[in-house]
């Protein structure tokens, strides 16, 4: 017969922690999950003796790695501890709660500071003791062990399957989609690659091309408008040309072929000049500074044209009476003159005016009222600084700046006239303040 007046064991609530790295076979009606609780759940009825008893609150992370506590049913077990609301935590093995060391250590802080018993029952100890300690210590060491080995394994099939050209998932770059673990070509996306690389080849900028880009709205595979970076990025993809890179290294890819040797080849030839030279070399394909804008004194527009004699080009903007053979009566002016001298006079003078009293003030009230982002010290300095920020944009950057700030050229016989657009210089100078940081974040 029980002794009346032995006191019942207190009741401990047990919660039962169970975790699966992969999502593999957690549809099935029994999974590993299953088999977990299934096992706690028997050791916490052997302890009923105990008072052990099982809440019926489930803590599961199916498909969670070890390696970090980013896990939501463990931090809702973290959370239920701290409530008072659990004094064991049951696991099948203790590296289901965790495979880290210095993880696992923290979790051992928390149960200590709450009055919680840990248990694995498949390894016996007890964690309020210091041979518990040491052996779950021990334990842990292994796991830790155990998992550094299969990361160095699955590092070693990665770099075995690139250097056979196989590509083992990651980013999808612009112009392939993967079917069946492979990079397949998709067309539509692959041509805009094409026609990027060519357009490079053809201006030999990337900030240009960003910026033209940008202008029409290209977006990269995952919506986003594209910078300069990720222009260069694409630029230097290797799987472009049908490679598997790895730490550096290209061995040849499973997949197609979009940039063919000689294109690639162009292109790379470009980005080893330097930008000041590519910036040089791109000015013979940028449209004429003054198109559209400069006349003679009869009000017949001049238009640019170009002769090359041996490797050097001479440019011009010649009337179209003279190109028409037209006959003007008295020359007024002169039919004929040197692109270079004409542009050089009309800068010369567009950055005189800029720098006028009158030019400085209008500038400053135009900027405030439109744009109070813009600091009227910031556009002093950007009216003042013109001369340094002119020489470091492309011709095409140049050629739409002018078309913004002058509206007229008129070519007489005592010089040049240069009719400004005073509605215009507020938006260039606030474009000259902000872009300073979009050419950095490019």
């Amino acid at each position: 017969m029980m002794d009346r007046t032995t006191r019942p064991a207190r009741r401990l609530r047990c919660a039962i922690y169970t975790r699966k790295s992969s999502e593999e076979g957690l549809d099935m009606e029994f999974n590993s999950l299953d088999a977990q609780r299934e096992a706690c759940e028997a050791y916490i009825a052997s302890q009923r003796s105990e008072g052990w008893v099982a809440t019926r609150d489930r803590y599961d992370d199916g498909g969670f790695s070890g390696g970090n506590l980013e896990r939501p049913g463990l931090k809702q077990l973290l959370a239920d501890i701290d409530d008072g609301l659990i004094d064991v935590v049951v696991v099948y093995k203790i590296d289901r709660l965790s495979r880290s060391l210095m993880d696992f250590s923290k979790l051992v802080e928390i149960f200590d500071r709450n009055g919680v018993t840990f248990v694995s029952v498949t390894q016996s100890f007890n964690t309020t003791t210091s041979m518990g300690r040491l052996t779950l210590n021990i334990l842990l060491s292994f796991a830790q062990f155990e998992r550094e080995v299969i990361g160095e394994r699955i590092r070693d099939k990665v770099a075995a399957s690139r250097k056979r050209g196989i590509w083992m998932g990651g980013y999808v770059p612009l112009g392939y989609d993967v079917q069946d673990r492979k990079l397949v070509v998709n067309d539509a996306e692959a041509a805009s690659v094409r026609r990027i690389f060519e357009r490079f080849v053809e201006l030999g900028s990337a900030t240009v091309l960003a910026r033209e880009l940008r202008r029409d709205g290209f977006r990269n595979k995952q919506g986003t408008l594209i910078d300069k970076g990720y222009l260069y990025r694409l630029l230097n993809n290797r799987v472009y040309r049908g490679e598997a890179v790895h730490k550096g290294k290209a061995y040849p890819g499973e997949h197609d072929v979009i940039i063919d040797n000689d294109l690639w080849d162009r292109a790379h030839a470009i980005m080893k000049e330097s930008p000041r030279k590519r910036a040089n070399n791109s000015r013979s394909q940028t449209p004429a500074l003054l198109k559209g804008l400069i006349f003679s004194d009869t009000g017949v527009a001049m238009t640019p044209t170009s002769t090359r004699k041996g490797a050097k080009l001479y440019r011009y903007y010649v009337s179209m009476d003279t190109i028409k053979n037209r006959e003007t009566g008295a020359e007024t002016a002169p039919m004929r003159l040197a692109a270079g001298m004409v542009e050089d006079a009309v800068v010369t003078e567009v950055r005189r005016i800029l720098q006028t009293p009158e030019v400085v003030t209008q500038v400053i009230a135009a900027v405030k009222q439109q744009d109070s982002a813009v600091s009227e010290s910031d556009a002093i300095a950007a009216l003042h600084e013109f001369n340094a920020l002119w020489a470091q944009l492309f011709p095409a950057e140049q050629a739409r700046i002018i078309q913004l700030l002058v509206r007229r050229v008129t070519v007489t016989a005592a010089g040049l006239e240069v009719d400004i657009r005073r509605e215009g210089i507020a938006g260039v100078v606030r474009e000259m303040v902000a872009p300073r940081n979009l050419e950095a974040a490019e």
